[in-house]
């Protein structure tokens, strides 16, 4: 996987996008038509290399899919190779379909932040750059639940967070080389894994509740 390094302007270039993102809902895609016939929802993470975001929520009790994509942005239908070039404004995110009958918006919020580092700015792990940046895009009815995730999260590491909580936005899904990665390359995704030292630094962070 190609990957993106902070270059001195990376802390600016996110200040200023986080500004515009909490401005920027109106983009926002609605569920399928077949998801709401369903009683589904959905909630949008990013969370630094969407094939880990992907694989942390995939397969759990009430998640009927998880789909690596790219929110966040300014160009529609946007490639893999726009989005780590820079420009497009995009965050590599994943998207979660879930029966909220089985699992609450509130235990997803739960999960996300023990799969990321939410104190660094610049990115997450060995990966570096605004598309590695993290944010929860919320709906109006989300909001509530994701701040109060994200501030019971704050309480047990005692630290400030600089994942932001934004409006929801329009959702792009990558390709379909990069859907189910994990599963359908475990070598790769593995050596990925343990070069990016994701696990071990998540339970340093995280300790025995780190997801990864």
């Amino acid at each position: 996987m190609i990957r993106k390094f902070t270059t001195a302007a990376t802390t600016a270039v996110w200040a200023a996008t986080a500004t515009a993102l909490a401005l920027a809902a109106a983009g926002a895609a609605p569920p399928s038509a077949t998801a709401q016939s369903q009683g589904l929802q959905t909630a949008v993470f990013a969370g630094g290399c969407f094939w880990s975001e992907e694989k942390a929520f995939d397969g759990l009790p009430g998640v009927r899919s998880a789909v690596s994509g790219f929110v966040g942005g300014h160009t529609a239908h946007p490639t893999y190779e726009q989005v780590v070039r820079g420009g497009t404004g995009h965050m590599e995110a994943v998207r979660v379909t879930f029966d909220p009958t089985v699992v609450s918006y509130r235990a997803l919020a739960d999960r996300y932040w023990r799969t990321i580092d939410p104190t660094d700015p610049q990115g997450q792990f060995c990966d570096h750059g605004p598309s590695y940046r993290t944010a929860i895009f919320a709906t109006a009815d989300q909001r509530a639940d994701a701040v109060a995730s994200r501030d019971a999260a704050m309480r047990t590491l005692r630290k400030t967070f600089t994942t932001p909580i934004v409006g929801a936005q329009r959702f792009w899904p990558a390709g379909a080389e990069h859907q189910d990665y994990a599963r359908r390359h475990p070598a790769r995704y593995e050596a990925y894994r343990i070069g990016c030292r994701r696990s071990e630094r998540l339970r340093a962070i995280w300790g025995d509740a780190a997801v990864g």
